[in-house]
């Protein structure tokens, strides 16, 4: 059975970052998941952290047993839903093409998703039901975003901290981290009118491809000598810990902007009484711009057909993986009794090529039967009403 624990909507920040799992906590939650659960995917990005399992799960016990292992305080249940069966695989899809992101349809979603799907594959934690779920949902993001052309309506965590900065007045920016979310807003910033654009990472050759003069890199023990002359800071690292913290930023001095994409936080909240700064985090940025969010929510409902169509394909493929054993069991008792007749056969006729003949024809009638027999109990499957059907082939393939 399919399960999924995760964040509900609307929780506070100062939850949300309690329950994350950081990119570098990952691959040790799945390691840790897979011992108990045939298979595991661990999504955590800045606006949600969900668990999708394979396995036996459902009890509120079992529940408890995943807060154990991730170490999670267990008085944050209440924060947390959980979904079980074809509702994972429905939650899933409207995920990936971006229904419950806070900035709706926004593009960083599906390759979240995507990384997530690539992590659990790269530690052999998937392997059959969501294996082929992840597959359709990366499949189906890909075609909504395709068909709905999203794109036309630019929204993103990153493009919008960028807007938010060129409102303000920044000439020069500064960001924190070049991750996912760290390049796309370097990639925003340099299509926009900055005269300088500082660039904070942990190994300077990361950023070695980017050419443009208005860059200049930094390394976390440079960063602190120019915080306080640029005029606006987007930070969005994985760090589990506080990057900026208060002490680096000035009560002296000009206006400037601090965002913090980031999930758990890397800007010390304690920076919003600084006079000469703006501080706005995920949850801040995410109410902006309500018109793009209008637009993409009558483009996404338009399209999201979609979705059940590869709902319909994977329920379709679970139904039809139920029949798989006996479906193996027909054809094995069809290919005894092709053996058991030729060699009757052999015992009546020396000529080798009339057994070769005789071969080839009892195979394809037996084939055809059973062939006939596999495509009666799929439909009746899928019209959920195959135990009639199975047990009269059983009666007649697979009981002696």
């Amino acid at each position: 059975m399919l399960g999924l624990i995760g964040i509900r909507k609307n929780v506070d920040i100062k939850i949300r970052e309690r329950l994350a799992i950081t990119l570098s906590r990952q691959s040790k939650a799945i390691k840790e998941l897979n011992k108990v659960y045939e298979e595991v995917v661990i999504i955590s990005t800045c606006n949600r952290t969900e668990i999708y399992l394979s396995g036996c799960l459902g009890s509120e016990d079992e529940i408890r047993r995943i807060f154990e292992i991730l170490d999670w305080d267990i008085s944050l249940l209440e924060y947390t839903f959980y979904l079980g069966g074809a509702d994972v695989a429905k939650h899933l899809l409207e995920v990936v093409c971006g229904f419950h992101s806070k900035i709706l349809g926004e593009d960083q979603i599906l390759g979240q998703v995507k990384l997530a799907y690539e992590l659990s594959l790269e530690h052999k934690a998937i392997h059959t039901k969501l294996l082929r779920l992840f597959e359709e949902a990366i499949s189906c993001g890909k075609k909504f975003r395709t068909e709905s052309k999203l794109y036309e309506i630019p929204v993103s965590a990153s493009s919008i901290a960028v807007n938010k900065v060129e409102e303000f007045g920044a000439k020069s920016v500064m960001v924190v981290g070049y991750g996912a979310i760290g390049s796309l807003v370097v990639k925003y910033a340099l299509g926009s009118k900055f005269n300088k654009v500082f660039i904070v990472v942990r190994n300077k050759a990361k950023v070695s491809d980017l050419k443009d003069e208005r860059v200049e890199v930094l390394d976390f023990n440079e960063y602190k000598e120019f915080i306080n002359d640029v005029d606006a800071v987007i930070s969005c690292t994985a760090s589990p810990h506080i990057v900026i913290k208060g002490d680096y930023i000035n009560n002296e001095g000009k206006e400037i902007i601090l965002i913090d994409l980031a999930l758990p936080r890397d800007i010390d909240e304690g920076l919003s009484e600084n006079k000469r700064v703006t501080l706005l985090d995920i949850d801040t940025i995410s109410k902006l711009d309500d018109n793009n969010k209008k637009l993409r929510n009558e483009k996404m409902n338009e399209y999201k057909f979609l979705v059940d169509e590869y709902l319909n394909e994977y329920k379709n493929w679970l139904n039809i993986r139920e029949v798989t054993y006996y479906i193996h069991e027909m054809k094995t008792k069809g290919n005894s009794v092709v053996e058991s007749r030729v060699k009757s056969f052999e015992h009546k006729c020396k000529d080798k090529r009339d057994i070769d003949l005789a071969t080839t024809l009892i195979k394809s009638t037996s084939d055809y039967y059973i062939n006939r027999a596999i495509k009666l109990l799929k439909e009746e499957k899928l019209k959920g009403r195959e135990e009639e059907c199975l047990n009269i082939l059983k009666q007649i393939f697979m009981e002696n």
